[in-house]
């Protein structure tokens, strides 16, 4: 027992060693920008064209019988066009009692077809992934569930997936609240049918008109949400049997400088599911990043 509460305390360290060091370096920089408290929901929303987002999401779970695990993304996200938003990621995670391993990369595009707002605002998603024995859970198909998690990282590493994930983004803003609808279709290049998942939430801002005077910890600095989450089994058994599920809420502060911190507690909803999944995350927008690199600047 002393055994696994020192394993499950190293897992915790290293995560907020990340936070702090990110937090570190971002604090000492400038820029501005708030995402949606959204840790596996897309929203509707594009970056800027010109800047780049520099952002990292990390997930802590127990999901008995195998153990306890934290799974962390680095991700850049660019905005190419106001149409056109381009985001990479590297992955990587820390098992108790086994080892700490790079799970790959992921490239993703999303496209906005419709300019302006709609009631309806469509977004086109296409991600290229090659990864092995990740757990990011930053999205959950077919029946993705606990037994993922049973195989040492010798093993696990040396499957490599090669897949291609499609999603229809759909966003509405009503009233200061935001309604996002996300469904998912992933397969994998080299064999296996298509896996279908699911992703769906609200959030807003815990005030809508901002303060008179400037200020770090007002309410319009905090976004709160609610997403649920899971797989839709796949080509050959659609539905939700067998399946994980999930449901939370999450919360972000625009903090100083540019730096937006997210935290969410989301609930497994059956046997299939980790019990509860600890989110954590932290991002930081720098604008027009190219041209900081121009004479002069």
């Amino acid at each position: 027992m002393k055994g696994e509460t020192h394993s499950r305390l190293r897992i915790m360290r290293k995560a907020l060693l990340g936070i702090s060091f990110c937090t570190f370096l971002f604090l000492t920089a400038s820029g501005s920008a708030q995402e949606k408290p959204y840790f596996v929901l897309y929203s509707q929303d594009m970056e800027e064209p010109g800047n780049l987002e520099i952002e990292s999401f990390s997930v802590v779970g127990n999901p008995k019988p195998a153990n306890a695990f934290l799974g962390s993304t680095l991700e850049f996200e660019y905005g190419v066009k106001t149409w056109w938003t381009s985001e990479f990621y590297l992955d990587g995670q820390t098992t108790q009692n086994d080892s700490t391993i790079f799970t790959g990369f992921r490239w993703e595009n999303r496209f906005r077809p419709l300019m302006g707002e709609h009631p309806v605002n469509p977004v086109l998603y296409v991600e290229y992934e090659n990864i092995s024995g990740d757990k990011s859970l930053r999205e959950i198909v077919g029946h993705d569930g606990l037994a993922d998690f049973l195989d040492p990282n010798s093993e696990s590493r040396a499957d490599v997936e090669r897949e291609l994930e499609l999603k229809l983004i759909l966003g509405s803003n009503v009233k200061g609240w935001n309604i996002s609808e996300n469904f998912i279709a992933e397969k994998n290049l080299t064999n296996g049918p298509w896996e279908f998942g699911y992703a769906v939430g609200v959030s807003r801002p815990l005030k809508l008109a901002a303060s008179a005077k400037e200020c770090t910890f007002c309410r319009e600095k905090f976004q709160a949400g609610v997403e649920m989450y899971g797989g839709l089994g796949d080509w050959h058994t659609f539905g939700l049997h067998q399946t994980s599920q999930y449901l939370g809420p999450s919360i972000n502060w625009g903090a100083p400088n540019g730096v937006t911190l997210s935290f969410g507690t989301h609930f497994g909803l059956n046997d299939y599911s980790v019990p509860v999944l600890y989110r954590f995350g932290i991002s930081y927008e720098i604008q027009q990043f190219f041209s900081h690199f121009k004479s002069g600047h």
